[in-house]
């Protein structure tokens, strides 16, 4: 696959495969794909087409196949292919960026993209969302043209496409770093880039204040080492946070927090939006996870398998997760 989209879970993550939309295509990139009216010389993908900048930028095999066909007035001698992709950097860090691929020696992408679409077919297909790749050919004086894809019975891109581009030995011309998935810091404490904020989004429909609460469950597993991840929650989407600082607890500051933990009691009438919260959860992935927001209400919760309990901790809680 040319175009992959981002994805992972918040716990994320990540890059894991993502929900993400596709990037409207620019009236004037659009310029220069009809068959037989190339485009300038071709430049790069950041200059041509800046939509692939975008992050989760990808293209559908229906919008590929709107496209004007290749025009046999049009001459191909390589092909280029902007694609985004999930990339590990040396720190532990992780990056989405933008790679521009080149290949030569094009006759059989070619005269792959001259197929005709096959006829829709009235029986089964798969649902999955069809992604394409966004290429451009480019011919002997440079100039472009961005052909359309010639489909299948279900309104993929044909099997013959797939496979001539699959055979092509693609050289990378250039990488952009389009956006930071895992910063270096998160990557070494084992904590993912962005988790929801899982107290403010439960508690709005799960917690009465003031009602006596089933027992809290083991806040913290025995035996198990604890990981320890703080967020900020955003401002600009409310339910998710991201990396402040994480690590992996000392048994000592361990037991002290669980102490902390078993000492919360009921939740009390707070309508307060905590700006911050911490996630502590076994290194070894085993419920349950506990939450507790470090300013605001100081609400916690457990959460394991089988629910959710809420509990109320306070600034001397807070103080001793938050330190560093």
């Amino acid at each position: 696959m040319f175009v992959r989209a981002v994805g992972g879970r918040i716990a994320v993550v990540l890059v894991g495969l993502a929900l993400v939309g596709c990037a409207p295509v620019e009236e004037g990139a659009a310029e220069g794909r009809a068959a037989g009216a190339p485009g300038g010389r071709w430049s790069s993908c950041v200059e041509v087409a800046p939509e692939t900048t975008t992050v989760g930028f990808m293209v559908t095999a229906p919008d590929g196949g709107a496209l004007p066909r290749l025009d046999d007035g049009f001459t191909p001698v390589a092909v280029v292919v902007c694609g985004q992709e999930t990339q590990q950097r040396p720190d532990g860090g992780q990056d989405r960026v933008l790679t521009e691929r080149r290949a030569e020696e094009v006759d059989g992408l070619t005269a792959a993209l001259r197929l005709a679409d096959e006829p829709p077919t009235n029986g089964l297909c798969t649902r999955e969302l069809s992604v394409a790749p966004w290429l451009v050919l480019v011919d002997a004086d440079g100039r472009w043209v961005r052909p359309g894809l010639p489909l299948d019975r279900c309104g993929k891109l044909r099997s013959e496409v797939r496979d001539a581009l699959a055979a092509l030995p693609m050289t990378t011309v250039s990488t952009r770093t389009v956006a930071e998935l895992v910063s270096a810091e998160a990557a070494a404490a084992g904590c993912s880039q962005d988790w929801k904020d899982t107290i403010a989004l439960e508690t709005e429909t799960t917690v009465n204040p003031g009602v006596p609460r089933e027992a809290l469950p083991a806040p913290l597993p025995t035996g198990r080492q604890i990981r320890l991840c703080v967020y900020e929650v955003r401002k600009s989407e409310p339910g998710t946070g991201s990396f402040v600082h994480g690590t992996v607890l000392t048994p000592q500051r361990s037991a002290a927090i669980g102490r902390a933990l078993r000492e919360a009691g009921p939740v009390r009438v707070c309508t307060e939006q905590a700006s911050r919260f911490a996630l502590l959860w076994a290194t070894t992935g085993e419920d349950p996870q506990t939450y507790v927001e470090l300013d605001g209400c100081h609400r916690v919760m457990v959460v394991r398998g089988d629910g959710s309990v809420p509990a109320q901790g306070d600034a001397a809680l807070a103080e001793l997760i938050d330190e560093r």
